[in-house]
């Protein structure tokens, strides 16, 4: 007889973990809350748009492949993938645009248009992010971070000097560069990891190589079709998916997880996977006595942000606007010391516009726009509908502004997206976007663990446990702790 495994929650996590068990011949089901599968993933259409209502950024796109070539397949089974270029637009307080080439030798020019000798700089920068890449994405990701003595490989203790743990990611991009616009592009990535560039570990310069030398790409249709993809993998391995379906209770004699409880049904297990929101998992479904946490633990934890998004539809065509448009004409310091220093809505926010329909006319109706507005914001802030209004008329004044296009009067559809959303479509913790905040006492084996403590078969993934935010983490996270689950199956 198979042993079953409940997988709570059908994010990337979720489905990751849950196709990877599949595949080690366990009987799967996924308890989904939602009436979808795909978590902050999801999709929805409306009025002949189609909105992804969470991430828009590919990066990484070998985690992905690497992904499905575990299972015999490849993204190009699923989805077609499109490189983008220029990756993307910045646009600067002094009206200037800096559009980012795909090609390096196109980059390095530019790095030089703005200051001589940056290339040679930037060459240098990219090739010790090219490391941390390499041994992060390879060796750390996949470790399940239970204990420091997973560390304690010689190559690893002898890498970490050269992976900048112990160093903020702002100190070493400003002893290279001196350019205040290059600077904030070098930084921007890090700026929805949860810390101000000069608490996040210099590590995190792999995420300028994933996005400066891997690319930027689209998975043609949006990016749900990674999660559909998922969903056809799973099921074709004999993962059963039921939605609508909250899991209210954990049904734990002796320490050892029996049944998992919903509304409507009653499932036996012989491991639990919760990738839905750790904290609501400890808090809201497991008594005190058998959670990892107190709440006094998570409140002291560092989040990354959460966001005030808008999914907007407009009856007119944008000529140059790009795919991914970043407005950085106001203080970039500031609204990071806002978010993470002295969380308040911002002054003068920073935001970010991405118009999938520039690439993919399936997205939107013909001579429409499709355009997704996001503001990185503090979690836990009060978030009222007058407050979003506000914001709202703040960025698209600045959008007409900067790019010229007005399209107040041609917006036909608006939904605003926020953090009481987040905290009821995913009981995300404090309203949180992004999960965990990556500084260095949040790092590896410093995140909550991926396995209950009190619980021998209940296990965590997801990104407030290793190895921590973004999809292509979460997928690696699913992945991860399969292996966990099968080390006490087996």
């Amino acid at each position: 007889m198979s042993k079953n495994v409940v997988v709570i929650g059908a994010g990337f996590a979720g489905l990751a973990a849950a196709s990877s068990l599949a595949q080690k011949g366990y009987q799967v089901t996924i308890l989904e809350k939602n009436s979808g599968p795909g978590g902050r993933a999801r999709q929805y259409k409306e009025q002949g748009f189609t909105f992804d209502m969470g991430p828009s950024w590919y990066w990484m796109p070998e985690v992905f492949e690497n992904y499905f070539q575990c299972f015999g397949k490849s993204t190009s089974d699923y989805y077609d993938l499109i490189r983008l270029d220029p990756s993307y637009i910045v646009y600067f307080e002094d009206g200037e645009e800096m559009e980012v080439p795909a090609k390096m030798e196109e980059l390095y020019a530019m790095f030089e248009s703005y200051e001589a000798g940056s290339s040679a700089k930037l060459k240098q920068f990219l090739s010790e992010a090219a490391y941390k890449y390499k041994v992060g994405m390879n060796e750390f990701v996949f470790k399940p971070s239970h204990n420091i003595l997973e560390f304690a490989d010689p190559r690893i203790l002898l890498s970490l000097f050269r992976l900048e743990m112990f160093s903020s990611i702002s100190t070493s991009i400003r002893k290279l560069f001196k350019n205040d616009k290059l600077i904030k592009l070098l930084e921007f990535p890090v700026l929805f990891l949860g810390a101000t560039p000069q608490k996040t570990p210099a590590l995190y310069s792999l995420m300028n190589y994933a996005d400066l030398a891997l690319g930027t790409w689209y998975p043609k249709g949006g990016m749900h079709e990674i999660v559909k993809a998922m969903v056809s993998l799973a099921e074709e391995l004999g993962v059963e998916i039921k939605y609508d379906e909250e899991v209210k209770e954990i049904i734990v004699p002796n320490g050892h997880a029996t049944q998992v409880i919903t509304a409507n049904n009653r499932y036996t297990v012989d491991a639990v996977v919760g990738g839905a929101d750790y904290h609501h998992l400890e808090q809201a479904v497991l008594p005190p006595k058998l959670r990892n946490y107190t709440e006094s633990y998570w409140q002291k934890r560092t989040m990354a942000p959460s966001s005030l998004l808008f999914y907007v539809g407009v009856d007119k065509k944008l000529p140059g606007l790009h795919h991914h448009n970043l407005f950085f004409d106001e203080d970039f310091g500031l609204h990071a010391h806002e978010i993470y220093e002295e969380p308040k809505w911002p002054s003068r926010p920073l935001f970010y516009v991405c118009a999938p329909s520039v690439t993919d006319d399936s997205v939107a109706p013909a001579d429409h726009e499709n355009l997704f507005f996001l503001i990185p914001l503090a979690p836990d802030l009060e978030d009222t509908d007058e407050l979003r209004e506000k914001y709202f008329d703040i960025i698209v004044d600045r959008f007409e502004a900067i790019t010229g296009h007005a399209i107040r009067d041609h917006i036909i559809y608006k939904r605003s997206y926020a953090h009481r959303d987040f905290k009821k479509d995913y009981h995300a913790f404090k309203g949180n976007a992004y999960g965990l905040a990556n500084t260095l006492l949040q790092t590896a084996f410093l995140k909550p663990k991926m396995r209950n403590k009190k619980v021998s078969n209940l296990f965590y993934t997801g990104q407030l446990t290793t190895p921590g935010p973004g999809v292509p983490p979460s997928l690696i996270s699913g992945q991860v702790v399969a292996e966990e689950v099968d080390k006490i199956l087996h």
